[in-house]
């Protein structure tokens, strides 16, 4: 399925601070033969056949492993053993039904490949820290693992297995935040000025941050991109260097930012932001058209917190694209 032409507007604008982010302008590779690999197989297998009984066995027989080279080998390359893999696919697609059909409980678990009601019950509950009716009632998707087919996309390079099959849907409430904005022009403007204008930001913030005597080390940091009306202005849009909301103690010349709810996928990544860029171009171009959402205009944020680390191969950071269901 091709990305729509929403989906890769908005690319346009995401990936063109990723691109000066880096100071090398590395690209997506893909297989030319489009060949999965092994565990891509057993991967999109899983995917396709969640309400089937799904053992050990049959899916190392899927990859050509033995069982316990199988299990080695998904774990490193997805960061979830296999058993946790697909309750969590399970139980983020019962979660899905819950929200989006009025099916019974108990036909849900059944077709989510629970054997009782009591099961479902209890295992939901633990992954989504309430009862299936609670969730239901609440009515917003959250903590929910998203499922994607790879079979139709192209190979996905190793080291984005761990961030693509970790992406989760989450419905976050309207928040309030203070920071400093500034219009900025991205790659594709006529006069780019993203690589300088976003540094100068956070340079700014975090020096009236440390005016106001506050503890950075404590605190999560955002970049919000605010793509609202970004066609409009001709590749122009405001870039926010925010606090985390609640901050108290806030010097003068900061500004409140409203951000509205919004339902996002949420991309965690982990290594220096150059490689960012590459995640994110994947993200849009191949997991969204697979996933049953569709990126809308909206407040993209960037989410740094104690794991981030500029520059560390460890750093920990989280990209949330604004998304709703097709």
């Amino acid at each position: 399925m091709r990305s729509n032409a929403n989906d890769l507007y908005l690319l346009r604008y995401r990936v063109s601070w990723l691109h000066s982010a880096s100071t090398s302008r590395t690209t997506l590779q893909t297989s030319s033969d489009q060949r999965l690999t092994r565990i891509e197989r057993v991967l999109s297998y899983i995917h396709c056949h969640l309400d089937d009984a799904l053992s050990v066995e049959n899916l190392a027989a899927q990859s050509c492993w033995s069982r316990w080279q199988f299990q080695r080998v998904f774990t490193a390359a997805t960061g979830f053993t296999v058993a946790q893999y697909i309750r969590q696919l399970r139980l983020s697609r019962a979660a899905e039904m819950l929200i989006s059909t009025p099916q019974r409980q108990l036909d849900i678990a059944l077709s989510c490949g629970f054997e009782t009601e009591i099961s479902f019950s209890r295992s939901f509950r633990q992954m989504f820290g309430c009862a299936p009716g609670t969730y239901r009632q609440r009515g917003k998707r959250t903590g929910m693992l998203a499922s994607i087919n790879l079979q139709d996309a192209p190979r996905l390079p190793p080291a984005m297995h761990k961030p693509m099959l970790s992406i989760r849907v989450e419905n976050r409430p309207a928040f309030e935040t203070v920071g400093i904005s500034a219009p900025v022009s991205g790659l594709f403007a006529d006069s780019p000025d993203f690589a300088t204008s976003v540094p100068a930001l956070w340079g700014e913030l975090l020096g009236r941050a440390r005016a106001a005597q506050l503890d950075l080390s404590s605190l999560t940091l955002l970049g919000v991109l605010d793509l609202t009306h970004a066609e409009a202005n001709q590749g122009r849009f405001p870039y926010w260097a925010c606090l985390e909301p609640g901050v108290s103690g806030i010097a003068d010349g900061f500004r409140v930012l409203q951000v509205p709810a919004q339902e996002y996928a949420v991309i965690p990544y982990h290594g220096p932001l150059e490689g960012l860029q590459n995640v994110l171009e994947w993200f849009i171009r191949h997991w969204l058209p697979e996933s049953g959402y569709r990126g809308v205009n909206g407040f993209d944020l960037e989410i740094y917190d104690q794991r981030f680390r500029a520059g560390h191969v460890e750093s920990y950071m989280e990209y949330w694209v604004p998304i709703k269901p097709r």
